[in-house]
């Protein structure tokens, strides 16, 4: 039996981008950059504070236009698309600063996520009730993250690091085909971390995760690919294994860390 080509074993690109370069003032934050995210696999984007990595995110999500490059989800090119229509599209991302609705309960801020997918984005001037046959897909997710316990509590009563796992059932909400997480373990214990590491984990098994995260521990565990950046460029990408030996990376990055 002839082996199957490479190419239709490899899992397959749904977020590119090529020569994505971003200046302000003439002071380059972002220059050359090259990525590929694939799906079922997790992609970490890590360098020092500084190195570009939330200026790529924001390029990535279109609250950035670039300078000059070109951004691809699905095969669409979405370098000029808006952050609306691209988040539409499957891009979705999360931010240091965890976006919940405080005042609402846990099961109601995942219900409010799960209104634009289902054709209730706009129609503010229904109540609450209308959001009932959300419920079932809503309990779903919480089971998915672990907050199934917490589903009648506010969500301003939550710890820190359930707040953040939280905002992880809201995205998942949008049924993104690419989740990008910026610093999803900051601030965290490490019970926490584990807690969202494992749900990172399961979450990637059908979509692409893009991450920026600084705790080298939980990149080593979890990511499959990493990009190291420098100064706005790429600096070395790979495997751990591959970018933690790298000499430049050990003085840019992980030195700084280690010392």
């Amino acid at each position: 039996m002839p082996a199957t080509p490479a190419h239709e074993t490899e899992p397959r690109v749904v977020l590119s981008a090529r020569g994505l370069r971003r200046e302000f003032a003439g002071f380059v934050a972002v220059n050359n950059v090259d990525l590929d995210v694939h799906h079922g696999k997790i992609h970490a984007l890590i360098g020092p504070n500084g190195a570009g990595k939330t200026t790529v995110f924001n390029l990535l999500t279109k609250f950035l236009p670039p300078t000059n490059g070109r951004i691809e989800l699905l095969g669409r090119d979405i370098t000029y698309t808006s952050p609306a229509k691209v988040a539409r599209l499957g891009l979705v991302r999360s931010f240091q600063i965890s976006a919940i609705f405080p005042y609402l309960t846990v099961l109601d801020n995942v219900r409010v996520a799960l209104q634009r997918p289902n054709g209730l984005g706009v129609q503010f001037w229904r109540s609450l009730s209308a959001l009932d046959r959300l419920t079932p897909r809503a309990e779903e997710l919480l089971e998915t993250v672990g907050l199934e316990n917490a589903r009648d509590s506010l969500a301003g009563d939550l710890s820190y690091g359930r707040k953040r796992v939280l905002e992880i059932a809201t995205t998942l909400a949008l049924d993104p085909k690419v989740l990008l997480l910026d610093e999803p373990m900051a601030g965290m214990g490490q019970e926490d971390v584990g807690t969202v590491s494992n749900i990172i984990r399961s979450v990637a098994r059908d979509r692409a995760v893009l991450m920026v995260e600084h705790n080298l521990t939980v990149v080593a565990d979890l990511c499959d690919w990493i990009t190291v950046l420098q100064r706005g460029e790429i600096l070395a990408a790979g495997d751990y294994a591959t970018v933690s030996s790298d000499e430049r990376v050990k003085i840019a990055y992980m030195g700084t860390e280690h010392e």
